[in-house]
């Protein structure tokens, strides 16, 4: 079994009177966990208030409450991939993901996340990632060391002031007429959660999106998101025909099953620049892995 070495976090939210029990709202907000499960992490003093208290049958929901608790999964997928640690110093870490590996704990992987392979590695347990990538995704990601100049980093990612820039490779049986596109409309979450959808409405996604080479009916292109929603990049290139290859989401969603390693989603987030408000110096970091292009 796979159990977390740091804690999760949810806040109990306002909700009509009279209040749900703790263990109600936990299975209602984690459907995949059983009613007798959190019952049992309640009894082992599983579930943590922010004094370190364990919480209790009799602990009452009071909104705005926050629980602490450790993650845990039975049989963890282990993934086979080694990342890469390409940059560190007391403020940020910058690390090169393989595909296959979410960034954070969820669903099936606590252990097996970037954070935690990094959190042990490094013996810095303060590690934070300062934005995300898909778990089908590799490349570049960002960690806060420092939690003091944390902020500063993060408002870069908010003020999109970080340059992003991805490939991807998608089949094509002949030339489109042009080879730049600006794509702009508005994601929102669709039917399952996880799927991502265009909907009318204020525009909240952009991309720039270039074909960069034609080989094989296959074709190189070059992304770069000016905004950063869930599954942005993939829902674009899909919108305009352009599936990128072992996309098991988009443009259709395909049954579920276990991963195929020789089947990576050829997408890749390949550079990563910005200004460091700290060392007050331009930073600039590539990927060192390959597409199979």
């Amino acid at each position: 079994m796979g159990i977390a070495k740091q804690p999760s976090v949810v806040t109990l939210p306002a909700a009509p009177v009279p209040y749900p029990s703790i263990v109600e709202f936990l299975c209602r907000t984690f459907p995949g966990i059983s009613y007798d499960q959190w019952a049992q992490r309640l009894r082992a003093g599983k579930l943590l208030d922010d004094r370190g208290r364990p919480i209790t049958a009799d602990t009452p929901y009071l909104p705005s409450k926050r629980i602490f608790y450790f993650r845990e999964v039975e049989n963890e997928p282990v993934i086979p991939f080694a990342e890469q640690i390409l940059f560190q110093d007391g403020e940020i870490l910058v690390a090169d993901k393989p595909h296959f590996l979410p960034v954070i704990p969820g669903g099936r992987y606590v252990e097996e996340c970037l954070l935690n392979r990094l959190r042990a590695r490094t013996g810095i347990a303060g590690l934070a990632p300062l934005h995300r990538l898909d778990r089908e995704t590799a490349g570049l990601v960002v960690f806060s060391v420092n939690p003091e100049t944390r902020g500063a980093y993060h408002g870069l990612f908010m003020r999109a002031a970080v340059e992003k820039i991805y490939h991807a490779l998608a089949e094509l049986n002949q030339p489109p007429p042009e080879n730049h596109w600006t794509v702009e409309n508005r994601i929102v979450r669709g039917e399952p959660r996880f799927r991502m959808k265009t909907v009318p409405g204020t525009v909240n996604a952009r991309s720039h999106i270039q074909l960069v080479e034609m080989k094989d009916n296959r074709g190189l292109f070059r992304l770069q998101p000016v905004t950063g929603k869930t599954h942005q990049l993939r829902l674009h290139m899909s919108g305009l025909g352009f599936g990128i290859i072992n996309d098991r989401v988009y443009p259709d969603l395909q049954p579920e099953r276990d991963d195929d390693f020789d089947r990576p989603l050829q997408l890749l987030a390949r550079e990563i620049r910005f200004h460091d408000p700290i060392a007050g110096m331009d930073r600039e970091f590539r990927s060192e892995r390959k597409l199979l292009w």
